[in-house]
């Protein structure tokens, strides 16, 4: 399968992540939404909530000492097909962007993983590239192919 694809967008102030994985969009989906799930392939991460529906909040604590903290509100849910979030990096509180995850079925039984994050302003998009978006980002979904593709 290609390696994920992560596009920085300034004029539109978004950045956009793509991979094709060999599994279904039902297990993605529950990748993405299972705490037990989600701790395999989020790095050094606990699961303090993920109520997986509209108006549900999640909020995830990673990090050696909990130092990277991250939360928001799911704005929509369309399993297994699309979740939409906001999402803060509780860091630098109240710069918070919107994000959409799609689960795509392939004709030829694999997955297109689609990670839209919109950002209100460019200040907020050059502060999550500039803390390491792309790398934890990357380092993210390889771990992710481990769990869905692997294990």
């Amino acid at each position: 399968m290609a390696e994920a694809t992560f596009t920085i967008d300034k004029d539109n102030l978004e950045v956009r992540i793509t991979k094709v994985f060999k599994a279904t969009p039902e297990r993605l989906w529950l990748a993405y939404t299972k705490p037990d799930q989600v701790i395999q392939w989020w790095d050094s991460t606990i699961v303090d909530t993920l109520d997986v529906r509209t108006g549900g909040i999640w909020r995830f604590v990673s990090g050696e000492h909990g130092e990277h903290s991250f939360r928001g509100v799911f704005t929509e849910v369309d399993k297994p097909r699309k979740l939409a979030r906001t999402f803060e990096y509780e860091p630098y509180p109240g710069h918070i962007s919107q994000e959409s995850v799609t689960f795509e079925a392939q004709a030829d039984g694999t997955t297109k993983l689609t990670i839209v994050s919109k950002f209100d302003n460019l200040d907020d998009l050059e502060g999550m590239i500039g803390s390491g978006m792309e790398r934890g980002a990357l380092a993210n979904v390889d771990r992710l192919t481990k769990l869905v593709e692997e294990g």
